[in-house]
């Protein structure tokens, strides 16, 4: 035995010359006789993944004699599972995805997988997830609300998750995980196709923009351990990616019109196909929608767009380009106290509030197959983009009087480049394979707030020539490098080390004015730089078991940085500690999951979350006695938990061959979040907030190849908006968010080209809310949506 050893960008690779003979599983794939180009083929149970080229080939080395399994997936065709046995000598396969395939010496084992859930392959282009907690939802399936992206039911499938629904047309996301807070998905990582969406991923990674759920294809979330390859998020990463146009037509045109309780409307079309010699494949949309709301003062009006063009210059290189355009106006009715929600939660007290936002986003991203075992990806991408808040940012317990407005001005100015590299290699007789990459991410935040004028409208102009508040710019830069090993230590059991390195220097340069009582404002000029550098360190296993089980455990360190861009707003709700620090920690994992005798998903998982210096807030009072939340470092956190989502088809397990289909799944959480390492005895051992101890959901569907009528149940229990566990404040910012319960009804029919959507969302018309919000949209409770009901007609050919 010869071993060579090498070491490339910090890992350590070794690759072993075996006298013994390795084998190969090699072969064809086809449909109607013609070459299967760019169909998936993946090598199970190592989970290494191969594309098709123009001739439908594909090969699988160094290989040990043994049994394997090969899953074969088409877009718009049925995916097959097969089992190959090598016993002495090398397999050369000729597999056609057809309803019926008859091979010599392979057994099929499996059909089209048309569940909604599900977990990422251990390797998928060019990442790693083997021994993650990764989760899947493929949209094409869900019986759902998709034109006001109905958070509820999209995500049902995800446990744990604490939902906002602050809005009624689906404008913003606000989902946060495990304990961590929903406020615009800061907490998460959030892509699209692979590139990031948010504000500014330094200072300010909050989601304004969510990508229309009628355009999406699938999401991806990777929990906790995102760390290494996408950043230091303690939420982990939730990726959108977005269709394609079909691969074998040339056009497709689909038409989506919505109509929907207040005033709402939706009109979403799309085409795409492949043209050029099947070389070029496009999709792009165009979406308008508009709405009224429940509550008055709750107009808004958005467009969204996308044009995706991806050309394969070579059977081995493609490019990719991508833009998506965002835009809405919407009149914000701001909060109210608890008072007023009791009494009628259709009231508002505000009529001046508006918010307004702008989102272009460009990519062009490069991939390059070297050969079968090695894969290149370079995304590049900018943000241009804003947001502007408009109205009355004083206590909802207090009128508006009219005078002067408050105005905030965002603009965003962002830039990006990404690369990945990976590589199969031979190790000891197995396939192994690493990952190594860099990313290089410039931003720019320029922020202003001053007054505006007092009048109603949507008017985003500054009184004066400067803001009397503030005006600062936030540049930031990060270099960051990662890696990641997949070490197959046997063809059931692996171990995934990685590391990544992080160099961050934010910078804040501008003024703000120092309001004083009996002498005139201080204009207070400050220029400060915070440049830091950390390695974070993260180890998963995971063992595969004959009957598809697998057992996964995970460890990650993660980190969230402070930014002066986070302390700079002045808010007569809540003040921020000038001294924040940086926030870091780790996230643990382990569970089960699975298939079980193809008709059950099963994920069971324990965690723990573990956050220093967790940045939170405090309710206290200031000299005059009135109320405020404190924004600081409130002390160390720990968050343990238990995750299980079970989701099946009855009807299949009774017969494999039901053309009828009787879906069941259950979504549950246990989470018991404190505060931890503290002397302030008004938070020890206290709750952490926004986090409900119990989150279940559940769901039951029918259906046959035309008719789907599905029925979901939401239970989320008690949780507190702040740190020391308040019941009610006068000004609602602080205090308890209630137990609810939410029932969603959906009813769908496909006849020819022709598909008609109807629904009933909180079927029961509860009256609830899930925030109290510090500023905009509130300040105060935002009631979450009544009862209301859709119907969408879509037309596609």
């Amino acid at each position: 035995m010869k071993i060579l050893f090498c070491f490339v960008t910090g890992m350590i690779c070794m690759t072993t010359v075996v006298a013994q003979r390795s084998f190969t599983i090699s072969g064809t794939v086809s449909i109607q006789n013609e070459p299967a180009e760019q169909a998936t083929v993946i090598l199970l149970p190592q989970g290494i993944q191969r594309v098709t080229n123009e001739n439908g080939f594909f090969r699988f080395a160094k290989l040990d004699t043994g049994v394997y399994e090969l899953k074969i997936t088409y877009v718009g065709h049925a995916a097959q599972t097969i089992a190959v046995r090598i016993t002495g000598k090398n397999e050369n396969l000729q597999i056609a995805l057809a309803p019926a395939t008859s091979l010599e010496d392979v057994i099929v084992a499996g059909k089209k997988n048309e569940n909604i859930s599900g977990k990422l392959q251990d390797v998928s282009g060019t990442a790693i997830y083997a021994g993650k907690k990764t989760e899947l939802i493929n949209l094409k399936n869900i019986n759902a609300n998709l034109a006001t992206n109905n958070t509820r039911q999209i995500y049902a499938r995800i446990p744990g998750l604490n939902i906002w629904e602050y809005d009624h047309g689906g404008l913003q996301l606000g989902i946060g995980g495990r304990g961590l807070s929903p406020n615009r998905s800061s907490n998460f990582n959030i892509r699209q196709n692979g590139y990031d969406i948010s504000a500014d991923a330094l200072g300010y990674p909050e989601s304004y923009y969510t990508p229309s759920t009628e355009a999406l294809d699938r999401i991806e979330i990777v929990r906790g351990a995102a760390s290494l390859q996408y950043g230091p998020q303690f939420g982990g990463l939730v990726n959108f990616v977005m269709k394609e146009g079909p691969k074998k037509e040339r056009v497709r045109f689909t038409t989506r019109q919505t109509f929907g309780s207040f005033g709402f409307f939706n009109s979403f079309n799309s085409v795409g196909g492949t043209i050029a010699n099947n070389r070029l494949n496009y999709y792009t949309f165009y979406q308008y929608k508009k709405g009224d709301s429940w509550r008055p003062n709750s107009h808004y009006d958005q467009h969204n767009a996308y044009v995706h063009l991806a050309y394969n210059l070579t059977p081995k290189f493609k490019v990719t380009g991508e833009y998506t355009l965002m835009k809405y106006l919407a009149q914000q009715p701001g909060g109210l106290t608890d008072e007023q929600f009791k009494e009628d939660a259709s009231v508002s007290v505000r009529a001046r509030n508006w918010f307004k936002v702008n989102w272009n986003l460009i990519n062009l991203t490069l991939d390059y197959q070297f050969n079968e075992h090695t894969r290149l990806n370079w995304r590049n991408y900018t943000l241009q983009g804003g947001r502007d808040a408009l109205g009355m940012l004083t206590y909802i317990n207090r009128p508006d009087n009219g005078g002067n407005r408050d105005l905030l001005s965002d603009t965003y100015d962002n830039y990006a480049s990404e690369l990945r590299f990976i590589h199969d290699y031979n190790l000891f007789g197995k396939q192994n394979t690493f990952l190594i990459g860099g990313r290089w991410y410039k931003g720019l935040t320029d922020r202003k707030q001053g007054r505006a004028n007092d009048g109603s409208g949507a008017d985003f102009d500054f009184i004066g020539e400067e803001p009397d508040a503030s005006a600062f710019r936030f540049p930031g830069n990060n270099l960051a490098f990662f890696a990641e090993h997949v070490f197959r230590i046997t063809p059931r059991w692996s171990i995934t080390p990685g590391i990544r390195f992080e160099h961050i220097d934010t910078k804040a340069d501008g003024y703000y004015y120092k309001r004083n009582i009996f002498i005139a404002d201080e204009k207070i000029m400050e220029e400060k730089t915070n440049p830091r550098s950390f390695v974070l360190l993260g180890f998963g296993s995971a063992f595969k078991f004959k009957n598809s089980i697998e057992l996964y455990a995970n460890i990650s360190q993660n980190y969230r940085s402070i930014n002066f861009n986070d302390i700079r707003v002045v808010n007569a709700n809540a003040k921020v500690d000038p001294a924040l620090k940086d926030e870091d920690g780790f996230n643990i994992d382990a569970g089960f999951r699975g298939n079980y005798k193809g008709w059950l998903y099963a994920d069971v998982s324990v965690f723990m979350l573990k956050y220093n210096n967790r940045i939170g807030s405090v309710f206290t009072r200031d000299t005059s006695f009135m109320t405020y939340r404190l924004r600081t470092n409130v002390s160390d956190s720990r968050n343990v938990g238990a995750e299980i989502l079970l989701d099946g088809d009855i009807l299949k397990a009774i017969r494999a061959n039901s053309r009828y289909k009787l879906n069941v799944y259950t979504s549950f959480s246990l989470i018991d979040a404190r505060y931890i390492n503290t002397k302030n005895t008004a938070i020890a051992d206290k709750l952490v907030e926004n986090v409900p101890p119990v989150v279940f959901r559940s769901g039951i569907s029918f259906s046959d190849p035309h008719f789907n009528i599905s029925f979901q149940y939401a239970y989320q229990a008690k949780q507190y908006s702040d740190a020391t566990n308040t019941e009610t404040t006068p000004t609602a910012v602080d205090g308890a968010i209630p137990a609810f319960s939410v029932m969603d009804l959906s009813v769908s029919y496909k006849w020819r080209h022709f598909t008609v959507y109807t629904g009933i969302n909180n079927l029961a018309d509860e009256k609830y809310f899930t925030r109290r919000a510090d500023g905009y949209p509130g300040p105060g409770i935002i009631p979450a949506d009544k009862r209301n009901g859709y119907v969408t007609v879509q037309f596609s050919l």
